[in-house]
């Protein structure tokens, strides 16, 4: 049921205080609140939750949502993260959705990189034996002349792609639709693809098109010794058909994002040969505070200038 919204809802919630200092004031008009989404007994409630048009919520504090009935007269919620899939059937109608789009770019792109080369470059084995006191030198792959298939060419896929190349690596681009003035295949073209590639990278947003869509024919098309590394959503790849062909060694993985997640102590993945997993932490760089702190002020003035605010995700 649409909401009658009172568009003179014009404060806005953050999750930071103190912005206007390090980025100027606030528009005259705006009444601005904080909410961290974890501290106890500091969310807004009554006549300051019922003027709130805009809401920043805070990243990373799944249970967040929790705080949306308290918001009678929320006009548009900007979420920080760039995959809102999940939060759009949460969301009253009548409510704008905006996304975090290029926010977390750098830092992805970075973790995606150091994945490759960790993997490439077998430093898992030298830190165990570090640790374990061994000195056992052996050659290993590299990433220059590898073949990257980057899997969901986006801007994060780009900035992979800038640094790929800065290493010498081969790229190819791949996504939902063929864009052939960029170079760009589509999805139905990873079967003629996927033989020739070396190291692929999933950068996938989950929806119902994409879930599974790398499982057990996509894998098995891939040469022995291929690193598979995913840093989009975890459920974009079949995790049994990827433990079938790490447990014997044929493939590789280094895996930022998992299906379950978080990742069970006892998971096979753990100890599958040739799996590298970090815990969801790709996008959690220090690039990001300040990209999302620009974001935020600019989404805020738009806001009080009654001007459209940037990255509204389609909620149809």
């Amino acid at each position: 049921m649409t909401r009658a919204l009172h568009h003179s809802a014009t404060g806005v919630l953050l999750p930071w205080s103190g912005l206007d200092r390090e980025h100027g004031p606030w528009p005259p008009g705006v009444e601005v609140h904080t909410w961290d989404g974890v501290t106890p007994g500091t969310e807004p409630d009554g006549e300051a939750a019922a003027g709130i048009g805009l809401w920043v919520m805070p990243y990373a504090v799944p249970d967040a949502v929790r705080l949306l009935p308290r918001l009678p007269n929320l006009r548009a919620v900007q979420s920080l993260s760039a995959g809102v899939e999940k939060l759009v059937p949460l969301l009253p109608a009548g409510v704008d959705l905006h996304n975090g789009r290029g926010l977390h770019d750098a830092s992805t792109a970075e973790h995606a990189l150091g994945l490759i080369l960790a993997a490439q470059r077998d430093l898992p084995q030298w830190v165990a034996d570090q640790a374990a006191g061994r000195w056992e030198p052996h050659f290993t792959r590299s990433l220059a002349d590898a073949r990257v298939t980057i899997v969901g060419y986006g801007s994060i896929g780009a900035a992979l792609e800038r640094r790929l190349l800065a290493c010498e690596a081969r790229v190819v681009r791949v996504a939902r639709r063929a864009r052939p003035d960029e170079g760009v295949h589509a999805v139905a073209d990873l079967p003629g693809l996927l033989p020739e590639t070396d190291i692929v990278v999933l950068v996938l947003p989950e929806n119902p098109d994409t879930v599974g869509l790398f499982g057990a024919k996509e894998l098995a098309a891939l040469p022995d010794g291929a690193l598979v590394v995913n840093v989009g959503r975890g459920r974009t790849l079949d995790t049994g058909a990827l433990l079938a062909e790490t447990r014997e060694g044929r493939l590789r993985a280094a895996l930022d994002v998992t299906d379950p997640e978080p990742l069970p102590a006892g998971h096979p993945l753990r100890h599958a040969p040739g799996v590298l997993v970090t815990p969801h932490v790709a996008g959690g760089s220090a690039a990001f505070r300040p990209r999302a702190e620009r974001l935020v002020v600019d989404q805020v003035r738009r806001f009080a200038a009654g001007e459209p605010l940037l990255h509204r995700f389609p909620r149809d």
